[in-house]
């Protein structure tokens, strides 16, 4: 049984988990993963990595994982501003992951950068093996998001941090119906442009709008074992940073 709404939104009607649909999801969209987030978040979903990855820096982390690295943007990111000693990237989809590789290697970082198949709700990694794990735009994607969030705390070392960014809706009126309207009418658009899964970019909206946000994600991620979290919001509401401490 589901414990969050977004665990029962699921991207395709089939008899497959969740993770299987999403999986398929992102190997469906891979090829156009790249110019979707570039669109969908009006380029601002590179000003919100760099954001999460400025909070980062007070623990100078030398061992970091990032689940649900998809292309590899996130991980790229954090590579080049923080220079760790180790840099891990996991996702289900090969197909996201074979197009992360091609840009690390055009970017001379495949020997920075590890990227490799990875569940994030039964992480293989040992307890306590990492100083930062990073997610953007992923969460919301976790069969379980409790398991998720637990694994996530539980390979970090004590006193490391989490830096979460997912997308949300605005909770101001004027900006939730530009929002809506934004999410409604106009991504279907790009995606039938772009993509031919566009029940992808339907998903979308509605896990969104399924995800637990602000005080009771919070409260979820202290019930997962952190010790203490703190939220930012923004572009007008529509990206939320969780920064949690183990």
């Amino acid at each position: 049984m589901a414990d969050y709404k977004c665990e029962k939104v699921l991207p395709y009607d089939n008899q497959k988990g969740k993770t299987e649909q999403v999986e398929q999801m992102f190997d469906n969209i891979a090829g156009q993963y790249d110019p979707m987030n570039r669109l969908m978040s009006l380029g601002n979903d590179r000003t919100w990595r760099k954001k999460a990855i400025e909070a980062l820096k007070s623990i100078a982390p030398q061992r970091i994982l990032d689940v649900a690295t998809g292309t590899g943007d996130f991980a790229i990111a954090a590579q080049k501003e923080l220079k760790p000693q180790e840099m891990i990237g996991i996702d289900l989809s090969e197909k996201m992951l074979e197009v992360g590789k091609k840009k690390l290697q055009s970017l001379g970082l495949s020997d920075s950068i590890t990227l490799q198949k990875g569940d994030s709700t039964a992480l293989d990694f040992e307890e306590g093996r990492f100083d930062a794990v990073t997610v953007a735009f992923g969460v919301r994607n976790f069969e379980s998001l409790r398991k998720g969030l637990s694994e996530i705390n539980r390979v970090l070392r004590k006193g490391g941090a989490a830096a979460i960014l997912e997308l949300s809706e605005p909770t101001n009126p004027i900006y939730k119906l530009g929002y809506k309207i934004y999410t409604d009418c106009i991504i279907p658009i790009f995606a039938r442009l772009l993509s031919k899964d566009t029940r992808a970019y339907s998903y979308l909206p509605d896990s969104i709008e399924a995800f637990p946000e602000g005080e009771e994600m919070k409260k979820l991620l202290l019930e997962c074992g952190f010790s203490q979290v703190t939220i930012r919001q923004f572009t007008f509401g529509t990206c939320s940073f969780y920064y949690a401490i183990k």
